[in-house]
């Protein structure tokens, strides 16, 4: 079994209606996929597939499932347990995600962003903010408040591509339970 980490681009389905983790390990499910586990309720799953796959089809799944069951297109970033991994020894900030780990994100790529988009972007940092591209993916290390910066508007699909945003708390959550879908998918026989 193979191992994948997939990412809402948002459970906002309208005003009163929010995309439900019961109800995503269910179309996760139907999707073919076993053991889905969610973290937090913002849109984070883990699963597994008993055959390896690209992770083009693992989100084509998953948005198909999520239109089926809620009538809206949600885009969906997914990663093998290994690349997620990377993802987050990758983090340029781990002292300050350490600090404060919801003062530390990443914006997952499904596709590398460029180092333009980058560049663009620094404009709207303020002097103890940082920005960094790791490996196509953006983090970021706030000063204050994510919610409080001028620099979180910028992120959008519209200007990145497709991608979402996660804390480093959520990074290492994620991370933790890969570790251990590595270690249960990828260990060899046991000697004595």
């Amino acid at each position: 079994m193979t191992a994948y980490v997939a990412l809402l681009h948002s459970i906002v389905i309208d005003r009163a209606r929010r995309v439900v983790m019961s109800d995503l390990r269910q179309i996760a499910e139907a999707a073919g996929f076993h053991d889905a586990r969610t973290l937090v309720s913002t849109g984070n799953l883990v699963l597994r597939s008993e055959t390896v796959l690209p992770v083009s089809l693992v989100e084509q799944r998953l948005e198909d499932g999520i239109r089926e069951a809620y009538g809206k297109h949600i885009d969906v970033i997914a990663m093998t347990a290994a690349d997620w991994l990377r993802l987050t020894a990758d983090n340029p900030f781990v002292e300050e995600g350490d600090a404060d780990g919801s003062r530390v994100s990443v914006r997952a790529m499904r596709a590398p962003l460029a180092e333009a988009a980058v560049a663009r972007l620094q404009s709207y940092c303020t002097p103890q903010e940082k920005i960094a591209l790791v490996s196509g993916h953006l983090w970021l290390s706030f000063s204050g408040k994510p919610s409080e910066t001028r620099l979180l508007p910028q992120l959008t699909t519209k200007r990145l591509g497709v991608g979402t945003v996660r804390n480093w708390n959520t990074v290492k959550g994620l991370a933790a339970m890969v570790a251990g879908e590595q270690q249960i998918l990828y260990s060899g026989p046991q000697t004595h």
